[in-house]
């Protein structure tokens, strides 16, 4: 039953995307909508489940390499570390499909969007969806690595969708760079292959000692590109160019994470990470942290701004999976904690600029104040998901920085004093910054282009709600499962 059911969350939202692009108008939304639905609901119980084990089935071979590999080549297999990303990569495409219903319309005044294309749009993003999922659910490098590829080629449509100049060169430049990391998977797997005669994630540790390292360092290199660590970070901040929907799932729960994801079940596959490569590992996310951090005082588009904290952000996880192959199993479940956590923060900020770009027709930081007297939900929600990224207590990425730090210090060496201060300065350093644009755009007199009615529509302000709850909840959600990690 499991195992059907874990095909089914691949299949249908694929089967969904072929209906929409047909269907078109009113019922493409509404087909989209119950399809990511039913797949968050199938997550959540595939997840309960399988609780604190891991459930792995076969599913198929390929013919030629019939017999000459250990276990088949497809199948399904999850894991508490699947879990994660598999929540956030459901729940979070369901709040976006939904609040895409309504933001994708003619009163939108950032981006008036009449029913013509809006097929298209569902087309990519349900199969986006679809791809995710496959990424949390593979048993093994060489699936992983083909719905790895089928994210980029979603990510590419969607951040193009609007079709203009910009847009589109945005949406080659992502192309090309993450692309250009996938050539890295591959080679990584084709080595493995070559010398162990397998694509098990634990076939890592089948690996001769400089093979290894090399087999580390490409899929290292196909993890940075991906989730847009330096220096292949330039990406993502033109890649806002796309709907705010789009960005929203791009940063909080698709695409990016499935870099992130890519490092650490590599990590969590064989405890024969090279010290080395680990050091590299975290010493690049350190500094992805700090140059995307440098960033953030030059901006005026509140998108491009938390593009940019999304980066650091990813940088944490980076860095407490490092730390998790240096013997750090606290770091590495912070890590994994950091994922789910994030995933729901960010969404939050990200969906809050796209409700005020849709009310105002904005996203300048300096044309924008005063935005809370007349959208007081929007404002609250924003002031939250700030909270929540920056690891405010009680909100969620507190708890993931705390085992971050917490794991970190439990190293030998300078390690832990080194990292514990660089963190708590590039924490400080981003709350405040986060804050004083929160109140920029929020508070004060409020300015022309913010004189607007109200909210966003319901569903929007629904989306903001949930999250604003999800902000709370879901380190309660994801602590328990992160436990079950490194045993």
């Amino acid at each position: 039953m499991l195992t059907w059911m874990l095909v089914l969350m691949v299949l249908l939202p694929a089967l969904a995307a072929a209906v929409a692009v047909v269907v078109k108008g009113a019922l493409a939304r509404w087909v989209a909508a119950t399809a990511a639905a039913l797949v968050a609901v199938l997550a959540v119980w595939c997840c309960l489940a399988s609780y604190g084990v891991s459930y792995r089935v076969a599913l198929g071979d390929l013919p030629w390499l019939a017999g000459t590999l250990p276990a088949p080549v497809f199948g399904v297999l999850l894991d508490p570390l699947g879990c994660i990303l598999l929540l956030v990569v459901t729940v979070i495409g369901f709040l976006t499909v939904l609040y895409s219903t309504r933001y994708l319309s003619t009163a939108n005044r950032d981006h008036p969007e009449g029913p013509e294309a809006q097929g298209r749009y569902y087309f990519w993003l349900l199969l986006f969806l679809a791809s995710m999922v496959g990424v949390a659910i593979s048993p093994n490098f060489l699936q992983l690595f083909i719905f790895w590829e089928m994210t980029t080629v979603c990510s590419w449509a969607l951040i193009s969708y609007y079709g203009t100049p910009k847009s589109l060169a945005a949406g080659f430049k992502a192309l090309v760079m993450t692309a250009a990391g996938g050539l890295f998977f591959l080679g990584a797997i084709c080595v493995l292959f070559a010398k162990t005669g397998s694509f098990e994630f634990a076939a890592l540790g089948q690996l001769p000692g400089h093979w290894r390292s090399a087999v580390f360092v490409m899929l290292m290199i196909a993890a940075w590109a991906k989730a847009a660590q330096v220096p292949f970070h330039t990406w993502l901040p033109d890649a806002m160019e796309a709907p705010t929907p789009i960005s929203a799932y791009l940063h909080a729960a698709a695409m990016v994470k499935a870099g992130v994801y890519l490092m650490a079940r590599s990590v969590v596959s064989t405890s024969a990470v090279p010290p080395k490569v680990a050091l590299l590992l975290g010493a690049m996310a350190l500094l992805t942290m700090f140059i995307a951090l440098s960033y953030y005082f030059i901006q005026d588009d509140l998108k491009r701004l938390l593009a940019y904290s999304t980066i650091a952000n990813l940088g944490y996880v980076m860095l407490g999976v490092a730390l998790g192959a240096l013997g750090s199993v606290t770091a590495l479940r912070g890590a994994m904690l950091h994922i789910l956590c994030h995933g729901f923060g960010k969404a939050t900020l990200f969906l809050c600029v796209g409700a005020v770009a849709y009310m105002t027709g904005s996203r300048s930081i300096s044309a924008l104040a005063g935005v809370a007297r007349t959208m007081p939900l929007t404002a609250t929600a924003f002031f939250i998901g700030v909270m929540a990224v920056a690891g405010v207590p009680p909100f969620g990425c507190f708890w993931s920085k705390f085992m971050i730090v917490a794991g970190a210090m439990r190293l030998p060496g300078a390690i832990g004093p080194v990292v514990v201060t660089l963190v708590l300065v590039e924490s400080l350093i981003s709350f405040a910054w986060l804050l004083h644009v929160a109140q920029k755009v929020f508070l004060g007199k409020t300015t022309p282009v913010a004189c607007v009615n109200s909210d966003p529509p319901p569903a929007m302000s629904a989306v903001l709600i949930v999250l604003m709850l999800g902000c709370l909840v879901a380190p309660a959600i994801g602590i328990p499962l992160v436990q079950w990690i490194g045993r």
